[in-house]
């Protein structure tokens, strides 16, 4: 079985293009369209790396990042949180709860694939 990748993000064509790519590299892919639902989603399964954008409803991204970090059996899962927030403070924010890389959109899919690829030590 292939690595498994959580996708928490609000935007629906996003999630899709997201979902497409990640099976396209051979990644098992769950989704999860907010906060709330990206928490139940890892209690369910816990996967190897969450894509995590930062604007959603109800838990946001920094929240759920904060809830991953806090959870000693979460410790060994890679978050690249992805975000149209650019600013240094943002970045840095994220970097404080423990993100392992931080996108911000729009982003290449090339990159995205070789930051995961790296992050889950895959080679390509």
């Amino acid at each position: 079985m292939g690595k498994r990748i959580l996708i928490a993000d609000d935007e629906p064509n996003i999630v899709a293009s997201l979902e497409f790519l990640m099976e396209r590299e051979g990644f098992e892919v769950v989704t999860a369209a907010d906060g709330d639902a990206a928490i139940k989603a890892m209690k369910s399964g816990r996967p190897d790396l969450v894509l995590l954008d930062v604007m959603m409803p109800g838990k946001n991204g920094y929240e759920v990042c904060r809830h991953i970090r806090s959870d000693p059996g979460w410790q060994q899962v890679k978050i690249v949180m992805l975000s149209a927030k650019s600013r240094d403070t943002d970045i840095a924010k994220a970097r404080a709860l423990g993100v392992d890389a931080y996108l911000t959109k729009p982003f290449s899919s090339k990159e995205l694939v070789h930051q995961v690829n790296q992050l889950l030590g895959v080679h390509q």
